[in-house]
């Protein structure tokens, strides 16, 4: 990365089975002491006691912060945030539901706008399917991209389909991302990524393969959303299982819109090809 371009990472402190480690958040402060942040974590106080002194050390003021999307690890800590630095701003991409629990005033993002942060300007890209306002942030001059969720290394991630995730969306994104060809992928969970070709390729081909395990889990007669999981996420320690099915919905879903499965009639958690 360029030397005017040096994110330092600030974990926010909230590992659990679905956080992993926790999560990343991100601070970039330019030469002029303006600083935004990446991403605003659950609001524990070791993660605003980190920022406080990464802001001070570097003579810095927190202007704004960019947050990936709605979910609680990214989102939730706004408000402890806003009353720590009430100057700063706090925005994203709408999603009224999901927003309206976080008492914020959210400023709204969208895809194509350009922001100074931290030494260069970051584009924004809306790439949805992990959640309908999924953003990620992209340095351009030097090729890094802040991912949010759309990828953890060395692991997978989970598309909830009954709050707002899309496989066809989310696949569709990665592609995008794969397209720019950047140089370092900085996730939300996990290390950074130094090798994001190979990463979001194996990512894509996961998704395929995962994908022809349902179909055979189909044509074997297991009909349910539970027993087709069952069927697939071998040894899966039961706190993920819930995850597993709906990784198997985003799938069923996805083999529905492309007419190659369907739900069995009267039936809503039974599906057929």
């Amino acid at each position: 990365m360029s030397s005017a371009f040096n994110p330092l990472l600030l974990s926010a402190h909230n590992p659990s089975p679905m956080t992993g480690a926790g999560n990343n958040t991100y601070l970039l402060v330019a030469e002029d002491g303006s600083a935004v942040l990446i991403d605003a974590g659950v609001g524990d106080a070791r993660h605003l006691a980190d920022l406080a002194s990464a802001l001070e050390t570097r003579h810095a003021r927190l202007e704004s912060v960019l947050v990936t999307h709605g979910h609680r690890d990214h989102a939730s800590g706004a408000p402890a945030i806003a009353r720590a630095h009430p100057a700063a701003t706090f925005a994203k991409r709408p999603w009224p539901q999901e927003d309206a629990q976080y008492a914020m005033e959210w400023r709204a993002l969208d895809e194509g706008a350009t922001l100074d942060a931290g030494g260069g300007p970051l584009v924004v890209l809306h790439t949805p399917g992990h959640s309908p306002d999924h953003l990620a942030f992209w340095h351009q001059a030097s090729r890094t991209m802040f991912t949010g969720d759309l990828v953890v290394y060395g692991s997978s991630v989970m598309i909830h389909t009954s709050a707002g995730g899309d496989l066809v969306q989310y696949m569709a994104s990665l592609e995008r991302l794969l397209a720019l060809e950047p140089r370092v992928l900085l996730p939300a969970h996990g290390p950074r990524i130094d090798h994001p070709a190979r990463v979001l390729s194996g990512y894509l081909e996961h998704r395929r393969a995962r994908e022809r395990q349902v179909i055979d889990a189909l044509r074997a007669g297991h009909t349910s959303v539970q027993a087709i999981a069952e069927s697939i996420y071998h040894g899966l320690a039961p706190a993920l299982m819930a995850a597993a099915r709906e990784n198997v919905r985003a799938h069923l879903e996805k083999l529905k819109a492309e007419g190659l499965a369907t739900r069995v009639t009267g039936e809503a958690d039974r599906w057929r090809l």
